[in-house]
This record gives C-alpha cells, structure tokens and sequence, in this order.
C-alpha cells in the first residue's frame, strides 16, 4: 500500500510536515488562547529580550520570518490581549519596539513548556529533542534555511531553460 508521501519531492515534504507540526501546536497552545503564529512571536520575543534585546516588529519579522504587516497585526492583539507591550523605538519614529508584559512572560513560559513537550515527541522517531538523529536534522535544515531565496525575474519556458 502506498501511501501520500511515496516519491513526492523535497520540498512536498517540508510543506507537510511544517503544516503537520502547524496543526498539532495549534491544537496544544489553544487552552492557553494562543495560535501558533502569536507563539512564534512570543516565543521569539521571549528569546530575545532573554538575550537584552528589545526588537522593533521589523527585527522580529526578520527573525521569526513572518511578513512585517502580519507581526503588526499580531502584534497589536496580543497588545489587547495583554501579553505585549508595544512603545514607539526610539531609534526610528516609524517603528515600534515589542516586549512582553508580565502576563506576557507568564504565558508564554508556559507555552513554553507545552510545545517543548509536543517537539520531543514529535522528534520520537530521531530520538527526541535531545536524539542525534534530531541534531543531524537540525543542522540539515539550518543549512537550508542559510541558502539565500534565489530572485528569479522571468518564467522559466522552454526557450530558456
């Protein structure tokens, strides 16, 4: 028996498991109210202010690698929801710089810990978040994401491949 995934190409599967992993940590960050796009933007928030940072939503677009317009509107309902802060960057009048309210980090570090859980068992058959096969794929995928999206300006025809 065959099965979806039989001959289907690299890329087929990297979409399929990012909308696989999409659903399952959608379904496990809901008892907290989050989706996972608001948990990648709190989790990253969370990383970075760990580190001293306090980023504008361009910065956090960047590093999360979610569209600016997108990190804006996520932006502002975790702000009403109470879980971020935002406060003009002074660097630049034009941004907005991001932190987490307590409630914020509250939350979050939860949130945390439920899609760390959810990672390890979904990395069981690479030995878990901790496996060798998990660094291996980490690395393989690190190098992918290093590779710069190539520009292609014109249709690719017949003439011209």
């Amino acid at each position: 028996m065959s099965n979806a995934t039989d001959g289907a190409t690299p890329g087929f599967l990297v979409w399929r498991l990012s909308m696989k992993w999409r659903v399952a940590i959608d379904r496990a960050l809901a008892p907290l109210g989050l989706t996972h796009a608001q948990y990648s933007l709190l989790g990253s928030l969370l990383g970075l202010q760990r580190t001293g940072l306090r980023p504008n939503q361009r910065a956090l677009a960047d590093h999360t690698g979610l569209e600016a317009l997108y990190v804006s509107k996520l932006a502002r309902g975790l702000e009403a929801a109470g879980l971020v802060e935002r406060a003009p960057d002074p660097a630049d009048t034009r941004a907005v710089r991001l932190s987490l309210t307590d409630e914020g980090l509250a939350v979050t570090g939860r949130a945390v810990e439920v899609v760390r859980r959810l990672v390890d068992e979904l990395l069981a058959p690479l030995g878990g978040l901790e496996g060798p096969g998990t660094e291996a794929f980490t690395q393989a995928l690190t190098a992918l994401l290093d590779v710069p999206v190539p520009l292609i300006t014109e249709p690719c025809t017949e003439e011209s491949s």
